[in-house]
């Protein structure tokens, strides 16, 4: 399978976790904390698959700034939280950075 879309797997995961996590309100309630620990291990499991094909320094850093980018949107749309045009310009940054790493750098497989 393509590692790119196992990656795509440990992201949703890891954004699954992320938001079980706000949702777990301290770990006090049950099902969301339990949505922690199944999101995380899937994203984890996941993320050691992608790595068997493709250089960890582009898989972590595409997982990280796609994930960052992920929970701040559902940030937004989720938790009515807000984002300032610096934090906006930030993750266009961000967004950049990966393209550079996944497709202009002859570091990852392409």
């Amino acid at each position: 399978m393509n590692p790119y879309v196992i990656l795509s797997g440990a992201i949703l995961s890891e954004l699954f976790g992320t938001t079980a996590l706000k949702l777990s309100d301290g770990f006090s309630r049950p099902l969301p904390s339990l949505g922690v620990v199944i999101g995380y291990g899937l994203a984890f499991y996941l993320l050691s698959l992608t790595l068997e094909e493709l250089p960890v320094g582009i898989v972590y850093a595409t997982w990280a700034a796609l994930g960052i980018i992920g929970v701040a949107a559902i940030g937004v749309l989720a938790f009515d939280e807000h984002l300032d045009g610096a934090a906006v310009a930030g993750m266009g940054l961000i967004l950049a950075g990966v393209y550079c790493l996944n497709v202009l750098s002859d570091v990852s497989a392409h």
